[in-house]
């Protein structure tokens, strides 16, 4: 596996734009309390796209928080296939879900390049002591998580190849629009590759590749060259058989989710 790059300290994440602020673990929080939860930070770290964060059977001793650059999370079975468990965005907190020492069941990489801040497991106890409901933060997000881990695995275990792949692509524009506030847009970098997306939604190339088709043709959508145009926003919404209500639980932003909705429902118009 790659290894992780150490980011010297002139490289540290600012926390007054830390994406974290927005929607993450220090969201809602005063700058006296970011300051504070700083206090407990050991070195960022900056990885290039391709590096892993985290390894299969290795211990984890940390919390990362994502604050730029997407990754995503991963499993490998024994003949070398992949199944991708959910993408990352900025705002995600990874290495949660192991106990001090305890090995992981998952890796993690990074899908572009990205940096993450690390609090260190034997921090913890003491902040949540400090900050109380730190705590709530974490189980909040980690609620988010699950919601959309659940999603996942109906979509591979029952919906159709055209539902899987609509479904994924409007939960990533929708989460990666959510940090966009005051922007009105139809069309979007998406850093995946048709490969990823197989990955993600357990499909071959050979089918997904035969469905971004489909889509394409009828109008619904292009996804060429890692960008992906919304064409017929309600459409793709029918198909990926989305509600209003579901939009909240991706993005966990009132605000946030309610200017998506704007956008994707009302044909990409910013919501007041």
């Amino acid at each position: 596996m790659a290894s992780i790059m150490k980011a010297p300290r002139s490289a540290r994440v600012d926390c007054e734009t830390c994406q974290a602020r927005v929607d993450g673990l220090c969201s809602g929080y005063s700058d006296s309390t970011v300051e504070f939860i700083s206090g407990y930070r050991t070195n960022d770290r900056h990885l290039k796209a391709g590096q892993d964060l985290l390894n299969l059977g290795e211990p984890c001793d940390a919390i990362f928080n994502l604050v730029d650059g997407w990754m995503f999370r991963y499993t490998i079975l024994a003949d070398g296939r992949r199944q991708i468990l959910d993408f990352a965005l900025p705002g995600a907190v990874l290495g949660f879900h192991s106990p001090l020492g305890a090995t992981i069941s998952f890796g993690a990489q990074a899908l572009t390049d990205a940096v993450v801040c690390v609090i260190p497991h034997n921090a913890l106890g003491h902040l949540s002591q400090r900050q109380p409901d730190l705590g709530l933060r974490l189980a909040l997000l980690m609620a988010r998580e699950r919601s959309l881990s659940f999603d996942h695995l109906t979509s591979v275990g029952r919906r159709s190849a055209h539902e899987r792949i609509a479904r994924l692509l409007l939960e990533l524009f929708v989460r990666s629009r959510a940090g966009w506030p005051g922007y009105q847009i139809e069309e979007m970098h998406l850093p995946v590759t048709q490969e990823h997306i197989g990955d993600a939604t357990g499909l071959t190339g050979v089918h997904v590749n035969r469905v971004l088709r489909d889509l394409g043709k009828e109008g619904i959508l292009k996804f060429s060259y890692r960008r992906l145009s919304i064409l017929e926003p309600d459409k793709l919404m029918d198909l990926a058989g989305i509600d209003q209500e579901l939009l909240q639980s991706w993005t966990g932003s009132g605000r946030s989710e309610a200017r998506a909705q704007g956008d994707l429902a009302g044909g990409c118009r910013q919501a007041a």
